[in-house]
This record gives structure tokens, sequence and C-alpha cells, in this order.
């Protein structure tokens, strides 16, 4: 007789994935809290003095900060969709790698070319994961059609938007955040790097 009395519990399955989850919803309600001071002076990055320790700090930080709610939510929901399953094939020190090359990448562009407007946002991450995720099943010696559609669809879209449409969206952010995710890919799968 078959025993019924199965439990389930709920597993802290992607620790990074979970843990940047946490400080982005950490980082929205301190920018309430303190009527969006939090997010100037350290979740977002702009032109500043290099002298300014902060500066470095922003540098990371920019890619918790987020401008509301739906800013947050709309990274955050593609973040928990494609993160965990890149998390399990790369592994967490890898795919930590990804976001931290991710934010530096972005936010030192953005430094140099915008030093008026402050860049904030997880979606360089998300366009890092989007173009990663289509390297996941890679053959030696194979460029994936998937990786072709999805730079096509998703890069050629930022190019389009950045070119004709007025927002406050950074599109460069966007191109930039897919080709560090691509790029990463590509290496990752060529060397074949250790999950760890």
């Amino acid at each position: 007789m078959a025993n019924n009395n199965t439990k389930f519990r709920v597993s802290f399955n992607s620790p990074v994935i979970l843990s940047f989850t946490i400080l982005c919803f950490l980082a929205m309600l301190l920018s309430y809290a303190t009527n969006g001071r939090s997010n100037a002076m350290v979740f977002s990055v702009y032109r500043s003095s290099f002298l300014d320790p902060m500066t470095y700090v922003r540098f990371l930080g920019h890619i918790v900060g987020h401008a509301g709610w739906e800013h947050l939510f709309g990274n955050i929901m593609l973040i928990l969709v494609v993160g965990p399953l890149l998390e399990e094939k790369y592994g967490s020190a890898n795919l930590l790698f990804v976001i931290i090359i991710t934010a530096l990448a972005t936010g030192a562009v953005h430094f140099a070319l915008f030093p008026r407007v402050m860049l904030l946002g997880a979606s360089g991450v998300v366009f890092a994961l989007i173009l990663l995720s289509s390297f996941t099943c890679v053959g030696e010696g194979e460029i994936p059609l998937t990786f072709i559609l999805v730079a096509v669809i998703y890069i050629g879209q930022q190019v389009y938007q950045g070119l004709f449409v007025q927002d406050n969206i950074s599109n460069l952010t966007h191109i930039l955040g897919g080709l560090v995710g691509a790029g990463l890919g590509f290496i990752m799968n060529r060397n074949k790097i250790s999950r760890y």
C-alpha cells in the first residue's frame, strides 16, 4: 500500500536570483521610505566625482533600484522566469558573475555617455539573461537559431525604439545587457565553464 503522506516544502532553489529579487524589493521599499533619495544616493548611476566612493557603489547598485512598482514587477517577473533555469545550468557563481559584469558594463557606459541622466533598474540584467538563455542547448561549433532570432527580435526592437521612440527607457542598456549575456553565454558554453 502506497504512503500518501508526502509533505511539500518550499525550497530556496535559486539563491542568486532570489537574493537579487529580495534586494530589489528592499531597495524599492527604501526608495519609498526616503521619498526617492536612496535611489539618487545608492540605486542609480549618473556622472559624479571619481573621488566620491558612492560613485563606485552606484556602478553596481543601479541594477536593484527601480522607478516604481510597475518598473520593478516588469523586470523581476522576467528574471524569476528565466533566472532559475540559468542558475541551475551555469551555477550560482557564474550567474552572479553575469549579473555583476552586466551592472558594471551598463553603468560605466551610461556614466560616460549620459552625464545628466540617472540610470536605474534591472532591465540590462533581464536582457543579459534572455540572450544567455538562448545558449543553453548549444552543441560544439553551433550557433543556435534561437539565439539568432532572440538577438534580432530583442536587440532590433531596442535599436528601433532608441532611434524612433521618445521615452524614459534606456535602450542602450538593454542592448549592452544583451551583448554581455550573449558574449558570456558563448564563452561559458565554448569553454565548458564548470558549474559552481
